[in-house]
């Protein structure tokens, strides 16, 4: 079974070498009661630690079941301890930190036993030494007869071949040595027993065979193994196979030996929880740099949160715009800039004219560009990564949102706002020109409307308002009231929504001017929330304001009746809610009062586009509907003769009128038949049955009567309003006579009145003269839009990082497509705070440098306090290495303390951190009204907790190599 041939062992020392063993040649039964005597220093202790594997031997060879050891590595000497070799020492060599119950676990732990198995096994054991009641006490609270049963049970607990005992009664009495003496015997039936003692009275009585030494040397064999009689070493009688040797592989990778690192961390645990006030300490002032980039990093996280939202809210009142027409202003301004240096090359002996007004209308020529933005949009639309970098892409349309009020005097116009217009302070042109820049008066505080359209983004909506009464509107024809932050309404917006009366401005700007004595209504008036959530408005779509006259559409707005019917049958709007900005909100994404939905403006998109009038002007492309004109063109202007005229709109509509020359003798007829007039001849078309059907329907007894009285009726009426079916306008007369007609008469009517309208459009058509409108300017006035073509696309970006990505967006678009469909935009923000993110984290790392060093530091002691643990746990190492443990199993013990170390250290700065946020918060707000609020990101919470563990991991890397390295047999030796 084991057996050592010529073993010899040198310890060099210093400059000399001592000789320990000699020449040592044993052999061992499977079971029996080796004791080895001898005086001290004569190798007893080396021998046994040889056996043992703990030590190695200098020349010789140890062989262990007919196998030699010469060529065992590090792993095969770790998994012979553990799975062969039970170690019972004089002074017990229990880990102190550890139940008795874990003491005895251990050795199973390392052979990758089962928990379940692990316990049962243990308890076993310590009840086969008598100590089955023991199990949870800790070394110390035990005597020594009992702290050596454990050491026994231990060795015994992985069933070893071979228990070595190394002076097992030298620390115990009288008593308690013969039962540890026979305990030793009774175990010796099944296992090979050797002891090194320095008792020979206990060796005589107690053992079967008593081997001694002298000087290194076997002087005496009381019992010796004579290998040609009794348990000869078998050789193999044939070479193994391929099969073979792959199990005998596996065989020897099944009993390697590991500590998993739970075991490690349990270890290593209870060893630091022997010493919780240095731990603690330790763990506080590794803390201390946690602590600082902790606090660091919250002020920095309030500050940039607080940055976010003003980029938010920033980016939401100024979005990239992007217009149908645009002129690059940085181009303008650079090219003029340039043009000037080169027109200042002259002498300087007189005085030059400067071509400013030339050079700007040039370079503003040359620098405008229409974007194709029906194209773009289909891009816009098509990209997928545009949703994450954008609150909204507001696409505006030309369509003009007509608002009125009705009231007992009549209807008012809200949007847009003609206020300042009556006011007297700007005149209809600026006015225009104010509305036209309506999507830059958000921005600049320009705008003259109180109706906006709101950001189609309900959650940046709800961080950057308070619903205070009602709701967010849901329906296209549901607006809301935005107040400001004292919960009051500018009274401009309440002059121009009618709550406060508009006419009593009128013209006050040019008396006041003209020196008039005004006043001006400086009264507070106070609205409930039900009282504005009452509110309710008309919207009116342009074509709606024009009228068909004659074969032309008319504008209608200078007729207060007619304006009256027309707000009447409009789409009503209801306010749903009232907003006010939220206090942290630094800036609004709805730049009016009034607030409406997108699909608000799609809406009435679809009812201009579906309007009569704008049908017509579709259907007749080359005709002015306002006038009948033909619009000028190349072409036909090129047919005209030089002196024909171009006439404006209502020129040209009294001229028209003026020179009808068509003869009208068929109509006449059907009007005749409509008034009753027996007289007529037949009409063309008409059968003489038909005719005679309708002059019966008409009243033959007093024909003459109603023929006068219908042709006095139509002479005055208005044949345009009867055809669209509106009767207000007629007289009591013309009332009585269309309720005379027959519905043969009445469609006879409509046919005559299509006519009569037909034959004066065509000829204004072909009149010779020309409107001095076109068809594009006709679609703008009608308000006529494609949803797939915007007159404006505005693109809200997040923050500032993702507006540059939406910028190298529009360049990828721009750099894919030819140069007549690339786009020009308006940065409106520019670099405005787009550096301000970039200094905050400048300067956080930089702190957070001078901060890291602390944290370092602090490392390195803990990297200083683990190499401390490794001295103080020194014997623990040995203990561990004598049940097999190896020496990454070590390594691994210290590098879990290490991790321990660094958790809590992480973990205590974080909650600390966490606790003096709250007085720092308090600081911030008190000496400043910035809304900035430090707080700790729960991802960098963790990161900077695995920071710790890495660096004090990294730390400890050292200390844990300087124990895996110890020797086994000195660690022993360490008190």
């Amino acid at each position: 079974m084991l057996s050592l041939k010529d073993i010899k062992k040198d310890y060099v020392v210093g400059d000399s070498t001592v000789f320990a063993l000699k020449g040592v040649s044993i052999d061992f039964r499977e079971n029996e009661f080796v004791s080895i005597l001898g005086p001290s220093g004569c190798g007893k202790t080396t021998l046994l630690n040889i056996i043992g594997g703990l030590d190695r031997y200098t020349s010789g060879d140890l062989n262990i079941n007919g196998k030699s050891t010469k060529d065992f590595k590090d792993s095969d000497w770790d998994s012979y301890r553990n799975h062969s070799i039970g170690f019972v020492f004089q002074s017990y060599n229990l880990i102190p930190h550890q139940t008795v119950l874990s003491n005895v676990e251990l050795a199973l732990t390392l052979s990758g036993v089962s928990k379940s198995e692990r316990r049962e096994r243990a308890v076993k054991a310590l009840e086969q030494v008598g100590l089955g009641d023991q199990l949870h006490k800790k070394p110390n609270q035990m005597s020594g007869g009992q702290m050596q049963r454990v050491a026994i049970a231990r060795a015994l607990v992985n069933e070893p071949d071979i228990l070595l005992a190394d002076e097992p009664t030298g620390a115990l009495d009288t008593e308690t040595s013969v039962q540890i003496m026979e305990l030793l015997k009774s175990i010796s039936k099944d296992k090979l027993i050797i002891m090194v003692t320095h008792n020979p009275e206990l060796a005589m009585k107690y053992s079967s065979r008593i081997i001694k030494l002298l000087d290194g040397k076997v002087i005496d064999d009381s019992d010796p193994l004579d290998k040609n009689v009794v348990e000869p070493i078998k050789k193999p009688e044939k070479e193994p196979t391929k099969a073979d040797k792959k199990a005998a592989k596996k065989e020897r990778k099944k009993l390697k030996t590991s500590m998993s690192f739970l075991t490690a961390l349990s270890l290593s645990r209870n060893n630091l929880m022997t010493k919780k006030a240095r731990t603690l300490l330790t763990s506080f002032a590794g803390s201390i740099g946690i602590i600082g980039i902790a606090l660091i990093l919250s002020i920095s996280n309030g500050v940039q949160l607080y940055i976010d939202q003003v980029q938010s809210d920033t980016l939401s009142s100024y979005p990239l715009q992007i217009t149908k027409t645009t002129a690059s202003i940085g181009e303008i301004m650079n090219t003029m800039a340039k043009n000037h240096e080169d027109s200042a090359n002259h002498d300087k002996d007189k005085v030059y004219s400067q071509n400013a007004m030339g050079e700007m209308i040039n370079t503003l020529m040359e620098e405008t560009k229409v974007n194709n933005l029906e194209k773009f949009k289909k891009y816009l639309d098509d990209n997928s990564d545009l949703k994450d970098l954008t609150s909204d892409v507001q696409y505006t349309y030309a369509t003009t949102l007509n608002v009125f009020t009705e009231s007992d005097s009549g209807v008012m116009q809200v949007n847009p706002s003609t206020l300042l217009e009556d006011m007297g302070y700007m005149s209809s042109t600026q006015m225009e020109a104010m509305s036209m820049s309506g999507s830059m008066g958000g921005m600049m505080g320009m705008g003259t409307d109180v109706w906006s359209e709101m950001i189609d983004n309900e959650e940046l909506i709800d961080k950057q308002y308070d619903v205070i009464a009602g709701r967010l509107p849901e329906k296209y024809n549901e607006v809301v009231l935005v107040v400001d932050k004292n919960n009051e309404i500018n009274d401009y917006v309440l002059y121009s929504l009618g709550l406060l009366d508009p006419s009593s401005l009128n013209g006050i700007v040019r008396r006041a001017m003209a020196g008039e004595d005004i006043s001006v209504d400086s009264e507070q008036h106070v609205y409930t929330y039900d009282e504005l959530l009452d509110l309710k408005f008309k919207v009116v779509p342009t074509p709606d304001f024009y009228k068909k006259k004659d074969g032309v559409w008319e504008d209608m707005t200078g007729d207060e009746s007619y304006m009256k019917k027309a707000v009447a049958n409009g789409t009503e709007i209801s306010v749903v809610g009232i907003l006010r900005p939220d206090e942290d909100a630094s800036s609004a994404s709805i730049s009016g009062a009034i607030g409406y939905r997108h699909d608000l403006m799609t809406y009435l998109i679809d009812e201009v586009d579906n309007s009569e009038i704008v049908k017509e002007q579709i259907a007749n492309p080359d005709i002015d509907v306002f006038t009948g004109l033909k619009f000028k063109t190349d072409e036909n202007v090129a047919d005209t003769d030089s002196s024909s005229e171009t006439v404006s709109d209502s020129t040209a509509d009294t001229e028209s009128k003026a020179d009808k020359t068509v003869d009208n003798s068929d109509t006449d007829k059907k009007a005749g038949l409509v008034a009753g007039d027996s007289s007529m001849e037949i009409p063309e078309g008409m059968t003489e049955e038909q005719y005679k059907a309708l002059m019966e329907q008409s009243g033959a007894s007093d024909t003459g009567e109603l023929a006068d009285m219908g042709m006095n009726a139509m002479g005055s009426m208005d044949m345009s309003a009867i055809q669209g079916g509106d009767m207000s306008s007629l007289t009591e007369t013309q009332k009585k006579y269309i309720a005379s007609l027959s519905d043969e008469q009445m469609e006879l009517m409509k046919q005559m009145l299509k006519e009569q309208s037909d034959t004066n459009a065509d000829q204004l058509a072909n009149s010779g003269k020309y409107s001095t409108s076109n068809y594009d300017n006709n679609m703008k006035t009608l308000g006529y839009s494609v949803v797939e073509d915007p007159d404006s696309i505005n693109i809200y970006p997040v923050d500032f990082a993702s507006k540059e990505k939406i910028i190298d967006i529009i360049d990828d678009y721009n750099d894919s497509v030819g140069e007549e469909d690339k786009i020009e935009y308006t940065d409106y923000v520019g670099l405005m705070m787009s550096s301000i993110t970039s200094i905050i984290n400048a300067i956080s790392y930089v702190l957070i440098a001078f901060v890291a060093i602390s944290l370092v530091v602090s490392s390195i002691m803990i990297g200083i306090i683990t190499y401390i643990s490794v001295l103080e746990r020194t014997k623990e190492i040995g203990i561990l290495r004598s049940i097999g443990a190896s020496k990454r199993d070590i390594s691994r013990v210290f590098n879990a303390e290490t991790v321990i170390v660094g958790f809590v250290a992480g973990a205590l700065g974080i909650i600390i951190s966490y606790l003096l946020t709250i007085p720092i918060n308090m600081i911030i707000a008190h000496l400043t009204d910035v809304p900035i609020r430090a707080s700790i990101p729960v991802s960098a919470a963790v990161i900077l907790i695995a920071i710790s563990v890495c660096l004090t991991l990294i730390a400890g890397l050292f200390p844990s190599r300087v124990a895996a390295k110890k020797d086994p047999v000195i660690a022993l030796r360490t008190e």
